[in-house]
């Protein structure tokens, strides 16, 4: 058990592609984490959908000892974080579990949005935090010119900031310097009762339930008898080890450490995240506050292809909720796609790793409903009603007024795409906060409906930005808006999955916009196949699939046109009976494919 003087927790905070997991593998390899044969490029981006995107989604953790120029052996326990706004709960449950942070800055970008978002998180929990001036090889780096601007910005003392080139290896040794003698080690008594916090689970088919824990006080031993605090569940410790970053089993884990614990847990419910761990036999007082809830932004439907595959999803949820604490879903059924969940997500991003990972990691085919946020419809009675489905929307009649949550966006980008980036804005219903400059860069603070950026906001700020930009959010609150229950119809049937609630103005827009693509999105039929955006009974915009003819006038050579015509109309009867009892099939990349509304 290593002596608390000689232990340091950190973080590694960054805006998105400023370089937090090359950084953690140059630290992981200078203090001999992994033999140089197993080394590999963003070592601790571990899942498949991590290494295609270029993005980290989990937290990740490791354990490294380092020997300081003094002689002395540290154990740093290091966490990769990621960078996308969509998973800032994953950064804010790393930083809990930290006493400081290595603030990551691209020199030839300088500080981004979310730079700003994540180092206000460190600064909530009190951190430490050592400035990092990363990618200082680069031709455009202007480390002189970042260091004021996070003074400006931030104001955050940068005199001190460490120049690093994470791919080269550059300055890696003043870093690990640096968070040896400016970083705080942990407190804790080894003498008093564990207290420990749960920072992570996920399951393993062949162990059950990982749990990833930071020990506070008293020590974590293999055959102790441990209660969640939260839940009551007990269990008895049969694995306690670390990552460095391959598992090591271990006898304790003593005060201030990470580590890991398996108790042959089959039941997902019972450990949860910002759970308190403690000794059955000789339990702690009180509780570690643990972490905020999440709260979920975007909603939608999955449902599975296959009805009889609901079981099988309805586990694989519960078993990636378990590794992804800001996921969140219930129980639903509809009409037309039968038994599914209403799932919440903390982004459009997040939804679709989360849809992706279902696909990959648990073989599952899934169909998903249009995203939705949260709506607040006051009724004549007096009653007020959460609306998370389009599906759920109550009789025009009752309603006195809806109101949608609106966010506060802080935009970030270079001074030559600011007319771009504020007349997005503005179409998107935003209403103009602030507008500062830091050098030739703008900071732009929006006020706008969440409902208008949940779809493709992000990507069309990269579009008119040529990526530029950089955009961070939060939530602030209700207001009243003129918003409309819009229904797809494909042959006359509405479609649940494709129902959406929009503000009446740019209903029609949106409608004509989906009702074109779904047309080519929708193989041809036997059948003509009307397809329809309707408001209520009002038809806003509609598109027509025509039929696939077969030519019944082939096998006429001449004759009298009275036979042709004849038959002509017994096949247009045909047409006209197919349409009425004929079954119209949407496939699946319909569905998703046309929720992407980039204009253009």
């Amino acid at each position: 058990m290593t002596d608390l003087a000689h232990i340091r927790n950190f973080a590694i905070i960054a805006h998105i592609d400023h370089g937090k997991s090359t950084l953690a593998d140059r630290l992981i390899e200078r203090c001999g984490g992994v033999e140089a044969r197993d080394m590999k490029a963003q070592l601790l981006d571990s899942m498949d959908i991590e290494r295609e995107r270029g993005i980290t989604i989990k937290a990740q953790t490791v354990r490294l000892q380092y020997t300081a120029a003094s002689g002395e052996v540290y154990e740093l326990n290091l966490m990769d974080t990621p960078g996308h706004v969509d998973f800032a709960y994953e950064v804010s449950r790393s930083l809990s579990a930290c006493e400081g942070s290595l603030l990551l800055v691209d020199a030839s970008q300088g500080v981004e949005a979310q730079t700003l978002a994540n180092v206000y998180k460190a600064i909530d929990v009190n951190h430490e935090i050592i400035v990092v001036l990363n990618k200082i090889d680069l031709p455009a780096a202007e480390p002189e010119k970042v260091r004021q601007q996070i003074e400006d910005v931030i104001g955050l003392d940068a005199s001190e900031a460490i120049e690093v080139s994470a791919k080269t290896g550059v300055g890696i040794d003043s870093v690990l310097e640096a968070l040896v003698a400016r970083l705080p080690p942990p407190q804790g008594k080894l003498e008093d009762p564990l207290k420990a916090l749960l920072v992570d689970s996920w399951y393993d088919p062949y162990l059950g339930v990982v749990i990833l824990m930071r020990v506070y006080d008293g020590c974590l031993r293999k055959g102790m008898r441990v209660r969640m605090m939260a839940t009551g569940s007990e269990h008895t410790i049969e694995r306690v080890g670390y990552f460095a970053p391959k598992a090591v089993s271990v006898d304790e884990i003593g005060p201030g450490e990470l580590g890991f614990i398996t108790a042959g847990i089959k039941a997902v419910a019972d450990t949860n995240v910002g759970d308190t761990l403690t000794e059955t036999r000789r339990p702690t007082s009180a509780a570690l506050s643990g972490f905020k809830p999440s709260v979920p932004v975007v909603f939608c439907g999955l449902f599975p292809v296959e009805a009889n595959e609901f079981p099988e999803l309805k586990e694989s949820l519960a078993r990636l909720r378990l590794n992804d604490s800001s996921f969140h879903f219930e129980q639903e059924s509809s009409p037309a796609l039968g038994f599914g969940f209403r799932c919440g997500f903390l982004g459009l991003l997040h939804l679709e790793i989360v849809q992706e990972r279902l696909e990959r990691e648990f073989d599952l085919n899934l169909i998903t409903t249009a995203p939705s946020v949260v709506y607040r419809a006051h009724m004549r009675n007096g009653t007020a009603l959460e609306l998370h489905n389009p599906v759920d929307w109550p009789d025009p009649s009752q309603i006195d007024r809806v109101e949608e949550p609106w966010i506060k966006a802080t935009i970030m980008l270079p001074d030559e795409f600011l007319g771009s980036v504020l007349k997005l804005c503005e179409e998107r219903r935003g209403v103009q906060i602030d507008l500062t400059y830091v050098g030739a860069r703008a900071v732009a603070t929006y006020r706008l409906p969440l409902n208008e950026v949940v779809f493709d906001f992000y990507d069309r700020l990269k579009s008119v930005s040529r990526g530029y930009a950089s955009f961070d959010y939060q939530l602030d609150g209700y207001e009243q808006g003129d918003l409309v229950k819009m229904s797809i119809l494909v042959n006359d049937e509405p479609v649940d999955a494709l129902a959406m609630i929009v503000n009446r103005k740019n209903a029609e827009s949106r409608g004509r916009s989906i009702c074109e693509r779904l047309k080519d999105l929708i193989p041809r039929h036997m059948f003509k196949i009307p397809i329809q955006a309707a408001i209520g009974g009002k038809v806003v915009a509609r598109e027509t699939i025509s039929a696939m003819r077969k030519d019944v006038l082939a096998k006429c050579y001449g004759g009298d046109v009275s036979r042709k015509r004849k038959l002509l109309d017994k096949q247009k009867k045909g047409k006209k009976r197919m349409r009425t009892i004929g079954r119209v099939d949407i496939p699946q990349e319909a569905f998703i494919a046309a929720l992407r509304l980039s204009e253009t």
